[in-house]
């Protein structure tokens, strides 16, 4: 494998865990007020290809943020305990904006570093054709 090819295939990689991410993001952000959600955490993993040579990013396992929701009381509610108590949400709207702004530029991050090894790839190809 070529170093194009390894470092076109690690920035792709991490340009879909991010992508991964952010989707994961986005379930948070759509679920801040459904009642007893849990926040889902993200974990990355990087992995190496013995045949290709190459380091890639993949998404790990996500788990449920086990910090607790906040407690509300309304007794009518459907969910509400026996004591008239409903758990609410867990997911910090501001922490998940921040989250989703660091998986942007860590995307764009990654495709940068595409777009310098494409140039880089061509400047050779066009000194060799001299």
């Amino acid at each position: 494998m070529n170093p194009f090819d390894k470092i076109a295939s690690l920035s792709m990689s991490g340009m879909r865990a991010q992508a991964n991410r952010m989707q994961v993001v986005s379930e948070n952000l759509a679920n801040a007020d459904t009642h007893g959600y849990k926040r889902k955490l993200v974990t990355f993993e990087n992995i190496f290809d013995r045949n290709t040579g190459a380091n890639s990013v993949e998404m790990g396992r996500i788990s449920l943020d086990s910090k607790p929701g906040d407690k509300l009381f309304d007794p009518d509610h459907p969910f509400a305990d026996e004591d008239g108590y409903v758990t609410t949400s867990n997911v910090n709207v501001m922490t998940e904006f921040a989250d989703a702004t660091e998986s942007r530029r860590s995307y764009d991050a990654g495709l940068e570093v595409f777009r310098q090894a494409r140039d880089m790839y061509g400047s050779l190809l066009d000194i060799l054709r001299r």
